[in-house]
C-alpha cells in the first residue's frame, strides 16, 4: 500500500509539472488573479485627470473641431506662476495637424513657455513576416505607420506612445509598454514612462525603471477613482489652479464617444478611460508596483512538489479527510498567492493548484467509490456461500447488508440433515472417494437450502445446518423448510443411485425440522465470530435429524401444526430426545404439496 501510495503521488507531481509549465491553464490564472488578488490599493491624490468628458464637449462644441487655442488656454489657467503650476501636464491626445496657424502657435508657444507638457503620439503596428537569417518570423509588431503631433508641437514637448498592451488572448490590460525601439534604433518611451521620468526630474530624483520593454503592474484605482475634474470646470474658473500645483495632471477622452476605453482587471464589468489607465501605470512606475511573474520552471516545480505531497496524504484517509485536506491546502495555497501578490507583485499559477487539488480528491473519491463497490461484490459473492442468491441480489438492491451485531430473539425454522452410516463408509473408501462422495452431498443439501430461500448456518462433519427467517424475513419460512428437507431426500435417491453404480456404496440422508423461537445472530468474540442461532428450538431439530431414519424427514409437531394443510405426514408418536426432560410428538413427512 505504501508503494502504491508513493506511486501514485509522483504520478500526479509529474502530470502537476507538466500542466504548469505548459500554457494550459495561464487564462483561468489570470482571471482568477484579477476576481480574487488584484485588489486597488488606493490612488495617489499627486495624480489628477482633467476630463475632456460630455459636460466639456457641450459647452466647446464638437471636439473634433476644436482649434489648439483650448489647450493653450487650459495650460495657462494651469501654470499661474512657477510657484504655482502642475509638475506634469500629460496630454493623452495627439496632436497630428495643423489646424490653425495663429491657435497652434499659441499652444505650442504656452507648452515652450512652462516646458512642463507630454505629448502622445501613436505607432500603428502590424503583423509581417520578416527574414530573420535563413528563416522567415512572424513580427507582430512591425511599425506601419508613426502618429506624431504636428512638428513645432512635437519639438516643444515631450513626448510618449500612447499605444495600450492589451493580453491577446481576452483583451484585458494588465501590462504598459515601456519602451520601444524602431528600426532606426531609436527608443521611445510610453507616454506613462515619459510623464514619470519628467515628474521624477521635477522633484529632483532619478527615475527607476523595471527592466524590459513592458511591466505588468497593479491597479492602484477603479474606473473613476482617481481625482477628476471636467476640462469646462479648469477652463472657466470653477477649480482653481492650486489644485493642481506640483501634481501630475493628465488630460483624455473621459466619454464612450471618444472610442478609448479598455477593459481592465480590477472591474470586470466596466470599461476604463484610456487616460485613468494612464494614471495607474504612472503611479505604478512611481510606487514601483509591478508584477513578477515566477519562472515557469520554478511554478512548476513548486505545484508538482505540492502536488505529489498532497496525493500522498489523501491515498492514507479516507474520502473525508482527503476533501478536508485538500480543501485546506487549497485555501493555503490561495491565501499564499494573495499574500504573494499583493505584498511582493508575484504571481505564480492562482488558480490552477486548486483545479490540480480538484483533480487530485475526485480521483481518490473515484477509487474509494470503486474500492467500496468491489468490497460490496466480495460481499455479496460471499453471502451467496450462505444465504440464497436471490434473497442477496435483493438485499443488494437495498445497498445496506446491515446485520445487527450481537442476538436477537426471531421466530426461526431450523434443519439439519446427516448422511446415514457416513462413518462405516468411509472405512471402506480411499479419502478421495470419501471427498467425492462428501461434495455430491454438501452440493445437494446446500443447492436445496437455496432454492428454498434458507440460509447455510454450517457444516458440521457430514451434517449440514440451515436457518430460515434469519438473518433477513422470509415469507412463509415453515412451508420452505419442509420443501428443502422434502428436496434433499428425494435428491438423495438420485444421488444414492450415482454412488452405487460408481463405488459401490449406498448413502442416504436423515432430516430434522423444527421451528420456534432462537437467538440468532453474531456469536462469539470482535475477532471470531460466526452468525448463527442457538437455543432449545435448534437443539430439537438437530435431535429429530439424529432420530431420523435414513430417507426420511422428522418434524415436530409444531413445523406439522403450521404445514398440515400442504404435506401429508405420518404420526410417529412421542419420542424422547436426549437433552430433553420430557418428549417430542413427531411426524414423518410422506408427501408434500409444492407450489401452494
Amino acid at each position: 500500500m505504501g508503494i502504491k501510495r508513493v506511486i501514485t503521488a509522483v504520478i500526479f507531481a509529474i502530470a502537476a509539472f507538466l500542466v504548469l509549465f505548459s500554457d494550459l491553464t495561464d487564462a483561468v490564472d489570470r482571471t482568477a488573479e484579477d476576481i480574487f488578488y488584484h485588489t486597488p490599493s488606493g490612488t495617489t491624490d499627486k495624480i489628477k485627470i482633467i476630463k475632456i468628458d460630455d459636460k466639456s464637449i457641450n459647452a466647446l462644441g464638437d471636439f473634433e473641431k476644436w482649434d489648439r487655442g483650448v489647450y493653450a488656454q487650459l495650460i495657462e489657467k494651469l501654470c499661474v506662476s512657477e510657484e504655482i503650476k502642475p509638475a506634469v501636464i500629460g496630454l493623452d491626445v495627439i496632436f497630428s495637424s495643423e489646424n490653425n496657424d495663429e491657435a497652434d502657435a499659441e499652444f505650442v508657444k504656452a507648452c515652450e513657455e512652462h516646458g512642463n507638457v507630454v505629448t502622445a503620439f501613436s505607432y500603428v503596428f502590424e503583423s509581417r513576416f520578416e527574414q530573420a537569417g535563413d528563416n522567415l518570423k512572424l513580427n507582430n509588431m512591425h511599425v506601419a505607420d508613426v502618429v506624431k503631433p504636428f512638428p513645432a508641437l512635437y519639438d516643444a514637448t515631450s513626448h510618449g506612445f500612447a499605444n495600450a498592451l492589451m493580453d491577446s488572448d481576452d483583451g484585458y490590460v494588465r501590462k504598459s509598454f515601456l519602451n520601444f525601439t524602431q528600426d532606426d534604433g531609436v527608443t521611445e518611451y510610453s507616454l506613462n514612462t515619459e510623464i514619470y521620468k519628467n515628474y521624477a526630474k521635477s522633484q529632483g530624483f532619478e527615475a527607476r525603471l523595471p527592466q524590459g520593454t513592458s511591466f505588468s503592474f497593479r491597479y492602484s484605482g477603479k474606473p473613476g477613482k482617481f481625482e477628476n475634474v471636467s476640462l469646462s470646470d479648469v477652463l472657466d474658473g470653477t477649480v482653481p489652479a492650486e489644485a493642481f500645483d506640483g501634481c501630475i495632471v493628465l488630460v483624455g477622452a473621459y466619454t464612450a464617444g471618444m472610442m478609448d476605453s479598455y477593459y481592465v482587471p480590477v472591474d470586470r464589468g466596466q470599461q476604463m478611460y484610456g487616460v485613468e489607465i494612464h494614471a495607474n501605470a504612472v503611479q505604478a512606475l512611481m510606487e514601483e508596483k509591478y508584477i513578477y511573474k515566477l519562472p515557469e520552471w520554478a511554478a512548476a516545480l513548486i505545484g508538482a512538489v505540492l502536488a505529489g505531497i498532497l496525493a500522498y496524504v489523501c491515498g492514507g484517509v479516507s474520502v473525508a479527510k482527503a476533501a478536508a485536506v485538500c480543501a485546506g491546502a487549497a485555501a493555503a495555497r490561495f491565501a499564499a498567492g494573495y499574500a504573494m501578490f499583493n505584498l511582493w507583485g508575484i504571481s505564480a499559477d492562482t488558480a490552477a493548484f486548486p483545479m490540480i487539488a480538484a483533480v487530485i480528491l475526485g480521483y481518490f473519491i473515484s477509487a474509494h467509490y470503486y474500492s467500496a463497490k468491489r468490497a460490496k461484490k466480495r460481499i455479496e459473492n460471499a453471502f451467496k456461500k450462505y444465504v440464497a442468491p436471490q434473497v442477496v441480489s435483493d438485499i443488494a438492491k437495498s445497498g445496506t447488508y446491515e446485520l445487527r451485531l450481537g442476538g436477537e430473539m426471531r421466530d426461526i425454522a431450523v434443519l439439519f440433515v446427516d448422511i446415514r452410516g457416513f462413518t462405516p463408509l468411509s472405512e471402506k473408501l480411499s479419502p478421495e472417494e470419501v471427498v467425492e462422495i462428501l461434495n455430491e452431498y454438501l452440493k445437494l443439501t446446500t443447492s436445496c437450502i437455496f432454492k428454498h430461500d434458507g440460509t447455510l448456518d454450517k457444516f458440521i462433519g457430514d451434517a449440514t445446518m440451515a436457518v430460515f427467517n434469519a438473518p433477513f424475513d422470509t415469507d412463509d419460512y415453515v412451508y420452505k423448510a419442509v420443501m428443502t428437507a422434502w428436496d434433499i431426500v428425494q435428491g438423495g435417491k438420485t444421488l444414492e443411485g450415482m454412488l452405487m453404480e460408481k463405488h459401490g456404496v449406498r448413502v442416504s440422508f436423515g432430516v430434522g425440522v423444527n421451528c420456534g423461537p432462537a437467538v440468532v445472530g453474531n456469536i462469539g468474540c470482535d475477532f471470531r465470530m460466526d452468525y448463527t442461532a442457538i437455543g432449545d428450538t435448534v437443539n430439537t431439530a438437530a435431535r429429530l435429524e439424529s432420530k431420523a431414519p435414513g430417507g426420511t424427514v422428522y418434524i415436530s409437531s409444531a413445523v406439522y401444526d403450521k404445514v398440515k394443510d400442504r404435506i401429508k405426514a405420518d404420526g410417529i408418536g412421542e419420542i424422547p430426545l436426549k437433552g430433553k426432560s420430557n418428549g417430542v410428538y413427531v411426524y414423518s413427512v410422506t408427501d408434500v404439496e409444492e407450489n401452494q
